[in-house]
Order: C-alpha cells, then structure tokens, then sequence
C-alpha cells in the first residue's frame, strides 16, 4: 500500500533533482518553505511533528535539500514532506505540500466496518500503525 497525499500524491516519488526544481520553484514565488514528519500517516492526521523552524527568509535550494537530508538521518523511518506557504496577502496559505521520503515499510490501514441506526453503515480507516505508542510506529 503506498501513501497517496499532497500535490504529487499520484505520481512516482520525486528524486532529488525534481524535489530541487520544485524547490527553486516555490522561492522564485517568493513562498516560506518548511518541513514536517510524522509516524501516522493516516489522511485526518493534519497535523505533523515540523522538522526545525520555517524557513521565512532562506532563499538557497542547496540549504533547503541539506535540511531535507538532516531530516531523512535523523527519522529515516517516518513520512517527511514539504510544505510552501504564501504569505503575500497578509496571512499564511499552504499553496504546495509534497512528500520528500517514505518509510521503507509503509503501515496498511484496516477497514472498519459499523453497524449504526437503521440498516446504516458506517466505515472508518483506522491505521495499523497507531496500534502501537508513537515513537515506536516502524
């Protein structure tokens, strides 16, 4: 099972030189780079751990990638994106997010089946991996 999110998401990973092309694009915007990870991948989980501070006022691809490898080192077995916000119009919006690295192993998720009220069902996706504490996902 391979995870689907972000503006990518259907598409073959993204090697190093298109990750530093789509890069270069979001500062040639003038858009405020930053990282995130995490170990629960599930689609509702929008909230992700950030890897450093934003990068408000870098304006270096070659930094950005560097930081980008100082995060697959340090968690080489969580989901790794990277996310471009404009703040041209006086407030933050997410205009690319993208995953930068995938664990070897990606968790599967289990379809939850509920009987509900009536003859209505109700299904729910609930990842295997959360069944054990965070940190110890993979």
């Amino acid at each position: 099972m391979r995870l689907t999110q972000g503006t990518f998401s259907f598409l073959p990973d993204l090697d190093d030189a298109q990750i530093r092309a789509q890069v270069e694009y979001c500062l040639k915007n003038g858009w405020a780079v930053s990282l995130e990870h995490t170990d629960d991948p599930h689609p509702r989980n929008t909230y992700w751990e950030m890897f450093g501070l934003p990068l408000f006022d870098l304006k270096d691809a070659a930094a950005i990638l560097s930081l980008i490898e100082e995060c697959r080192r340090t968690y080489p077995n969580r989901y790794i994106k990277v996310n471009a916000f404009d703040s041209t119009r006086g407030w933050e919006a997410l205009r690319l997010s993208f995953i930068v690295h995938r664990p070897e192993a990606e968790p599967r998720f289990a379809l939850v089946r509920t009987e509900a009220e009536g003859r209505n069902l109700r299904y729910t996706a609930h990842p295997y991996a959360a069944l054990r504490p965070a940190g110890e996902r993979y």
